[in-house]
């Protein structure tokens, strides 16, 4: 059954990074949850569903704008009061308007279908389990710190191009930070980005943007950022990209990439 109080609680929640619930129908023995129509679907159809993007909707301003705005969104479900876990956060859970603005969907579904219960092919439930936070798959402890974590692997997934499962061998309990500096470590980090974005960003923001997704994704929650930190720095870095690249003729960004990629990310 519908949980009627939580319908009216999480469509109270309005942000413009937010997937607005609209309400739920009934009929027969079916009840449907309403949400507002967002035209251009989810992130991960743009990055690796199948689906087709411009060039310019995947170069890493693009990206930055569309994770700080998925962070506004997170950030906002923590601020409220009584807060708000998503506990499902995933990149086919952010979805684009028709303007490319980020909304983040299903906030809160969990609550209505209980603690673990997911529906799916059991490699879709993989591919999602990647997103839990160590804490979550061995405790079922969810918290601010656990949206975090999955935001982290959403941070990869959007700069590589690829689902995490695919990237991390499907293997659900490797250290993603010790993986990452690993890459560092034998000058092949260049090896995680999409080859898609080109020339379209600079060393120095490449390298701020893997340094936070480094930090979401730590082992510790303790360790981790909070949401409000994430957006403030991903506003800080995308603030950045934007007046370090000068965009000439057709739109190809002229960037200085440097010769020693991610030489910082410890």
């Amino acid at each position: 059954m519908v949980n009627i109080k939580l319908v009216r609680y999480l469509s109270s929640i309005q942000h413009r990074n937010l997937v607005t619930l609209l309400g739920y129908c009934q009929e027969n023995d079916q009840q449907n949850l309403v949400y507002e129509y967002i035209p251009n679907g989810s992130v991960s159809i743009h990055l690796y569903g199948g689906g087709h993007v411009t060039q310019e909707k995947l170069e890493f301003k693009h990206r930055l704008s569309i994770a700080l705005g998925a962070a506004k969104g997170l950030a906002h479900l923590h601020l409220l009061s009584p807060r708000l876990i998503h506990k499902d956060f995933k990149t086919a859970n952010v979805l684009v308007d028709e303007n490319f603005i980020a909304k983040v969907a299903d906030a809160g579904l969990r609550n209505f279908l209980g603690r673990f219960e997911v529906a799916g092919p059991s490699s879709r439930v993989a591919a999602d389990e990647i997103f839990l936070a160590p804490e979550v798959r061995e405790f079922r402890r969810f918290s601010e710190k656990s949206d975090a974590y999955s935001f982290g692997i959403f941070l990869l997934e959007l700069v590589s191009g690829h689902e995490a499962m695919d990237l991390l061998s499907s293997d659900l309990n490797v250290n993603i930070v010790e993986w990452v500096e690993n890459y560092q470590d034998s000058g092949n980090i260049s090896a995680i980005i999409d080859p898609r974005l080109g020339n379209s960003f600079t060393t120095e923001g490449m390298e701020e943007f893997m340094q936070l997704t480094v930090r979401c994704v730590d082992p510790s929650s303790e360790r981790r950022p909070t949401m409000s930190y994430v957006v403030m720095e991903l506003d800080r870095i995308l603030e950045k990209e934007m007046s370090l690249t000068t965009i000439m003729g057709e739109g190809t960004p002229v960037v200085t990439l440097g010769s020693q990629l991610f030489r910082a990310l410890k």
